[in-house]
């Protein structure tokens, strides 16, 4: 199945060159992910297809109005739709969330831009996300983190077994990863890594990332851990 994306923003010339690149791109090129993007302004209002105004109440910058955010959802939803708002105040993006829409069929991304959008189009959506406490410019670059984070999910994106152990997959940070050359400036390799003893190497990993998950993210650990 070919997950579908479209995301709905105002520029959309900062999704199209990051996402024909790298893994996106040879997602899309396999017929993985069908990700389409969106001009907000294709929907906007008047003779200069407008999508933002001055805010009620008076204060800076300029909210974007519903009605476009409404007509692009109208005509891109589907009953298996997914839309999502990307907004710093929206819950906070995690492995766990990418796992989830990596399963689904067709996710809709809106970028909001400006001060913030119009509080009646947060009733229109299915889920808010964050990538974290920060503000950015505009939901562009979000749209691409969440995307990549959700595409290199999908079957057949990636060797599989690069998805299993790495960072959050179990809870934990991805343990220490070594190749050539076996020493590099007074550093060596540990001596499990090049024992050829897999259940060694095995339970040194698990003791790494749980050490190194401790020391770097202790929230990610359960009390007892």
């Amino acid at each position: 199945m070919t997950l579908q994306v479209d995301v709905v923003c105002l520029f959309p010339g900062m999704l199209e060159g990051p996402l024909s690149e790298s893994i996106p791109g040879r997602i899309r090129e396999r017929g993985l992910a069908d990700i389409r993007i969106h001009d907000l302004r294709k929907w906007g209002l008047g003779r200069h297809r407008s999508v933002d105004d001055t805010p009620y109440g008076g204060g800076a910058g300029m909210v974007l109005r519903p009605e476009p955010v409404a007509a692009a959802l109208d005509a891109l939803r589907r009953p298996d739709s997914m839309a999502i708002l990307l907004d710093p105040g929206g819950e906070v993006f995690r492995q766990a969330r990418a796992e989830d829409l990596a399963t689904r069929s067709h996710l809709i991304l809106v970028c909001p831009r400006y001060e913030g959008v119009d509080e009646r189009i947060r009733d229109l959506v299915d889920l808010e996300l964050s990538i974290g406490d920060y503000v950015l410019s505009g939901g562009e670059p979000a749209a691409l983190v969440v995307i990549d984070a959700v595409t290199r999910l999908l079957p057949g994106a990636i060797d599989d077994a690069s998805t299993v152990e790495e960072s959050f997959s179990a809870g934990l940070l991805e343990y220490p990863q070594y190749t050539r050359p076996a020493e590099f400036r007074g550093q060596g390799v540990p001596d499990v890594l090049v024992s050829g003893h897999h259940e060694a190497v095995r339970r040194w990993r698990r003791e790494a990332a749980v050490e190194r998950t401790r020391r770097r993210r202790p929230d990610l650990l359960p009390p007892e851990a």
